[in-house]
């Protein structure tokens, strides 16, 4: 009896050895797009960071699901042309989740790639109202407000807080830019307190913007609403500052960013922008902004709370799910509450984030401050 035993026992130990080791599971694997280099890295490269954070520290708890975690990140430089390269290739890599891209543009144009692949999508920045309002993108989520809230914001707090009443309304033409100027325009028109004395695009990168300036000048504005980002921003505002006009600047997330004010320097002082509530006194957020001094030696830049808010959320997803698979992830996400940096949020079934919002800040002393 203990013969053939023995014989059995060196039976299963030839087959574990012929068999080798258990294979170890396959990684989950997070896709991170968005511009990490050129004029707009400053958006995109905070996001690369927060998922990083997060990231490390779920692998170090053993990853999810007994799977761990690896990131795959491509630039785009929030151009469109480039994100759909951007997109391609994270699909040929078998991405489970992305989060990005950055800019609206670029995400509009990587979308319709991801909702092929089914590939669920969340960013921390990308706030074109279509991206949710179109029902096109049923894999899209974002942990920022949209485009038209920002806009509310900006036209209510310039008409009621500033009492200006003849506004200039200028954009950079881009899905962003111009979203947000023409959701501007709508509700300045609807509010009938003030009227757009000038609605007018400007080229991004270009040189000089004196046109434009003296387009504002002759049109009487009291104020500007600019859609667009801080590169472009920057240059109308110390073109206008250099000319001596008071006229009052109010803009957009795009521009509340630091590099806008390191760019435009003094002539940034008293400029407005909307960005994301300051939510810094919130535990979440306190946690994570330590955690960013503490491996990269500097505070964050823009976005990167809503970034942290996104890799906690596919995070929470997939937990909640128990899969990466599509149907799955897109339904934990609706479902599904998750305490991040912003605040308590889920998402509705359009993809916006619940529990979100805006607020408007103003550059005081070289920094931006919440106006109260």
């Amino acid at each position: 009896m203990m013969k053939r035993f023995l014989i059995g026992l060196s039976a299963i130990f030839l087959v574990f050895a012929l068999a080798g080791p258990a294979p170890a599971a396959e990684p989950i694997k997070i896709g991170v797009a968005g511009a990490h280099s050129g004029d707009l890295a400053s958006y995109g490269l905070p996001t690369v960071k927060a998922v990083e954070l997060v990231v490390k520290d779920v692998n170090a708890r053993g990853g999810i699901l007994g799977r761990k975690i690896v990131l795959l990140i491509e630039d785009d430089v929030c151009k469109p042309e480039v994100a759909t390269n951007t997109a391609t290739k994270l699909i040929s890599q078998k991405v489970d989740v992305v989060i990005g891209h950055i800019c609206s543009g670029a995400t509009k144009t990587a979308l319709g790639i991801y909702k092929d692949a089914k590939v669920v999508t969340v960013s921390p920045s990308a706030t074109n109202p279509e991206l949710t309002q179109s029902g096109r993108y049923p894999n899209f989520f974002r942990t920022i407000a949209s485009d038209d809230a920002q806009a509310r914001l900006g036209v209510e707090f310039a008409v009621n807080k500033l009492k200006v009443t003849k506004i200039a309304v200028l954009h950079d033409k881009g899905d962003y830019g111009k979203g947000f100027a023409e959701f501007a325009r709508k509700f300045i028109t609807d509010g009938k307190k003030a009227r757009v004395v000038l609605f007018e695009g400007v080229t991004p990168g270009a040189v000089d913007y004196s046109a434009v300036v003296n387009k504002v000048r002759q049109s009487g504005a009291e104020a500007v609403i600019y859609g667009g980002y801080h590169p472009e921003a920057s240059s109308i505002i110390a073109q206008m500052r250099k000319k001596n006009m008071k006229t009052l600047f109010i803009s957009d997330d795009g521009v509340k960013d630091d590099t806008f004010i390191k760019v435009a320097g003094r002539y940034a002082e008293g400029v407005y922008a909307s960005g994301p509530k300051d939510t810094k006194k919130n535990p979440l957020a306190i946690a994570a902004i330590a955690a960013h001094k503490k491996a990269y030696n500097s505070d964050p830049g823009a976005f990167f709370l809503e970034g942290y808010a996104a890799a906690l959320a596919v995070v929470n997803a997939i937990q909640k799910a128990k899969s990466t698979e599509y149907n799955a992830l897109v339904k934990a996400l609706r479902t599904n509450y998750v305490n991040t940096p912003v605040g308590k949020i889920r998402f509705d079934n359009r993809g916006d984030a619940i529990g979100v919002g805006f607020a408007m800040y103003q550059v005081k002393n070289g920094a931006y401050i919440e106006v109260r």
